[in-house]
């Protein structure tokens, strides 16, 4: 059985759409923190994220140190 004219003509349409849609839309790739490529990545704003501190419980340390130190001095 062969396709119609007007079956192949739709076929050729939505491929057609398919492929423009797929190469406007842009695929992401999370690498390193960054989404690349994305399609506005020459007008996005750009985030900077500063180091922090390598300790996460700074504020614990901090008090379990003033613990000790308190500590020995009753003694």
């Amino acid at each position: 059985m062969k396709a119609s004219k007007s079956t192949s003509g739709w076929w050729m349409i939505a491929a057609t759409a398919f492929c423009g849609i797929s190469m406007s839309s842009g695929c992401q790739v999370h690498v390193a923190g960054q989404t690349l490529p994305s399609p506005y990545y020459l007008i996005d704003d750009i985030q900077y994220f500063p180091a922090g501190s390598e300790n996460k419980l700074a504020n614990e340390t901090a008090a379990l140190k003033a613990d000790r130190e308190e500590a020995k001095s009753r003694r």
